[in-house]
């Protein structure tokens, strides 16, 4: 559950909702009418990268108060549930495998969308799937928060090709005068699924600081979570062995019979984030920033048996069940340092960072339960100094209405994966390394992009970007199966070319056609991450090819005082298409990702936001439609005319507020997606079984009160329909949520 930044803000937040543009809140840059506050550095740095970036994408937004009214966020990633065509894949509060799916790209497809906090990347791009690549949400913790902007679709130069669903760019405070916050929190889910009962509590407490001195401006803030998960595995068995009972007979995704033998995965966790922002004035337009963060996470999984042995009623544990048994520690650190300056008729701002596994480790058994609980032989699997560094100098010129802005780029992706053998898997010394993947990617960029009125009402925005683009120092090793390979290099340069239209031929309305191409380059993860488990599970190629998406979009919009509606028509065509398949390669059965010749993402999408619709009654919503099929698909033929995985046809979601007085905020929000597929060729017939993906609609309700001059207390259920549904995983069932915050 989110906090407000002040209660006072309640009600003023009202007034920027309704200069929104689109769902929940395109909300204006400007602050609300009898918000107290001055024009302080966020507000500048905010607008600067807006100007400086001049993005004519399809836009929406969502502010830290509009957050803390409607939605019960436990996690930053909670904060965008509600945006049109987005799809978070939380399992549970804490999930540090989170990862977003778009209107045309689905939840493997994490490489296809970047998010940035203060400018500093958050994707993990060292990967594109749903595991160790999903985003680092965890970075940014809830109390931190500002605002929230998303741009949809590859039609910016100022982005990289990964930009092909959405950008996520997450603005944290920094406030211009003392200011601090107390925040308490806790959400308990009731669970029921295959003939077991339980509750998983999580609670959550964060302080935030934050004054300015003169010239300089500091933000620090902490946040721990302790989370109790539903099991996130099963495992199972085609046949029960004889002398066992307890088995509960189910299907497989393809509709196989199965049975359920037990749950894995059941996590315990418990999270530390501490953050410091500060920002110092050099001049009146020169201005010193930096970010720092540590991210701490401690996980222990453990696993049920539903099997009993007949003869004697003791539990019984198959070798499926050591796999959901393991301990995982985490420390990543975070850095950014940016220069910006403003003034006249040029904005320019010059960031590194830098994001670093420091140490980050997973130890699994590989002896049997029960046994294995007391310690014994298994693997631990290291991925310290994995991360990215990334450093981008950017301008723009303003003359008079036209503004030409230009960047350079660079990047670099490190992968380092080392498993080893261990006597003792719970705290055992590192013995012989079983496996090892490394790797490097290395991207430079040049681009630029030019917004020409052409007419008092026409404006043509043209742009290009051109990127160089390396992957090196492969090395993949394997015990069993025997592998051994130094990976060849692989470099490739590609050009971009973006362009929009856009007219506003009365006040309130503006159509816009867009049009840009992307070149998404595989991730380290790609080129050279081998998986094992007992036989090859997945494999890396170092012969990718780059995916190229060619996207259009027409919108259309009428917005006024109380809102706006859009209706957008999108086009994607990708061609060498990077999806993950399952096949036969060298006679053993893998997953691998391989380039899929053409694939297409069309639809539509509708979002509406109305403020005072009735009196103190708020109504925001949309609805997409996107028929995303592969064409073409020489390596695997039954994939052509099928969905691309986890890509819904329908996606909708609604929220209703209403505020009966002063200080108090009822709201009521759904959620809906329809049926996915996770095979390429949708033979996953069954949804609604563990690994199957399914359709949902869930309900969602959240009440905030303002009970005192400095206390807000919000009080909320998620899923209340108690809807149960698999997205490979089981997701969480109905969820209470309860919140306060105290604010200096």
């Amino acid at each position: 559950m989110i906090v407000p930044i002040a209660a006072r803000t309640l009600c003023a937040s009202l007034a920027v909702l309704a200069s929104a543009t689109a769902l929940p809140a395109w909300a204006s840059d400007d602050p609300a009418p009898g918000d107290d506050r001055r024009d302080d550095i966020l507000v500048t740095a905010q607008r600067q990268q807006q100007t400086i970036e001049n993005a004519p994408s399809t836009q929406a937004s969502i502010d830290a108060d509009t957050i803390a009214r409607t939605i019960n966020a436990m996690n930053v990633e909670d904060s965008v549930k509600y945006l049109p065509s987005l799809i978070v894949r939380k399992r549970h509060i804490g999930d540090t495998q989170a990862p977003l799916a778009t209107r045309t790209g689905g939840l493997g497809a994490s490489a296809r969308s970047l998010i940035y906090a203060d400018g500093a990347l958050l994707s993990s791009l060292i990967g594109n799937n749903n595991t160790s690549a999903s985003p680092r949400w965890s970075a940014v913790s809830p109390q931190e928060i500002a605002r929230i902007d998303i741009l949809y679709g590859p039609f910016s130069a100022a982005y990289p090709g990964n930009s092909i669903g959405a950008v996520i760019n997450i603005t944290t405070r920094l406030p211009d005068q003392l200011e601090a916050t107390a925040t308490a929190g806790v959400t308990v889910q009731t669970y029921d699924l295959y003939g077991r009962r339980d509750t998983y509590p999580a609670y959550q407490a964060g302080l935030t600081i934050g004054d300015r001195f003169g010239p300089l401006a500091l933000f620090a803030s902490y946040d721990h979570v302790t989370s109790n998960s539903q099991p996130v595995g099963y495992v199972t068995a085609t046949a029960v062995p004889a002398g066992l009972a307890g088995a509960l007979p189910s299907r497989t995704r393809t509709g196989a019979a199965t049975n359920i033998l037990g749950a894995s995965g059941i996590e315990r966790q418990g999270q530390d984030r501490l953050k410091l922002k500060a920002a110092l004035d050099l001049g009146a337009h020169v201005r010193l920033t930096y970010v720092g963060g540590l991210f701490l996470n401690r996980t222990d999984a453990g696993a049920e048996s539903y099997l009993t042995t007949i003869a004697t009623g003791l539990p019984f544990y198959t070798s499926g069940f050591s796999s959901g048994t393991y301990l995982a520690r985490q420390r990543h650190w975070s850095h950014a340092v940016s220069l910006s300056g403003s003034g006249g008729e040029v904005d320019w701002q010059v960031i590194g960072t830098r994001y670093r596994f420091a140490d980050d480790e997973q130890r699994t058994p590989t002896a049997s339960l029960p046994a294995a609980l007391t310690g014994g032989k298994g693997n631990t699997t290291r991925l310290d100094g994995t991360g990215w560094d990334t450093l981008d100098a950017k301008l723009a010129w303003s003359r008079g209405a036209n503004v030409l802005s230009a960047g350079a780029h660079w990047d670099r992706f490190v992968l380092v994966s080392n498993r080893y053998a261990s006597d003792d898997w719970i705290d055992g010394a590192d013995g012989s390394l079983n496996q090892q993947s490394l790797g490097k990617t290395r991207t430079a960029a040049l681009w630029a992009q030019d917004a020409l009125d052409l007419l008092p009402r026409l404006t043509l925005t043209l742009g290009g970007r051109y990127e160089w683009w390396r992957a090196y120092d492969g090395v993949n090793f394997s015990a069993s199966p025997a592998l051994s390979t130094i990976q060849p290099a692989r470099s490739a340069d590609r050009f971009s070319p973006k362009a929009s239209l856009a007219w506003t031929p009365a006040k309130g309305w503006k159509a816009q056609v867009s049009f840009g191409q992307a070149w998404r380059f595989p991730t380290v993860g790609e080129l050279y991450q081998v998986v094992t488990a007992g036989t090859v599970g997945a494999i890396p190629d170092p012969d990718l090819r780059p995916e190229r998406a060619r996207s259009t979009e027409l919108a259309i919009e009428r917005s006024d005082a109380h809102g706006s509606i859009r209706l957008s028509l999108f086009n994607e065509i990708v061609t060498d298409a990077l999806i993950s398949q399952s096949g036969t390669v060298d006679g053993v059965t893998a997953n691998f990702v391989q380039n899929v010749d053409r694939t297409r993402a069309r639809g539509v999408e509708l979002a509406l936001v109305r403020t005072d619709l009735l009196p103190r009654f708020d109504l925001s919503g949309s609805v997409t439609y996107a028929d995303a099929t592969t064409r073409a698909d020489a390596a695997f033929p039954g994939a052509v005319g099928k969905l691309i995985p986890t890509v819904p046809r329908w996606t909708a979601n609604a929220v209703a507020t209403w505020r009966p007085v002063d200080g108090v905020a009822l709201t009521a929000a759904a959620r809906y997606a329809s049926r996915m597929y996770g095979q390429l060729d949708n033979a996953d017939v069954v949804g609604n079984t563990y690994q199957g993906f399914y359709k949902y609609f869930v309900v969602d309700l959240r009440a905030q009160f303002a009970i005192a001059k400095n206390y807000t207390l919000g009080l909320g259920v998620d899923n209340l329909n108690n809807d149960k549904y698999f997205l490979f995983h089981p997701f969480p069932q109905r969820s209470f949520h309860a919140d306060l915050t105290i604010k200096l």
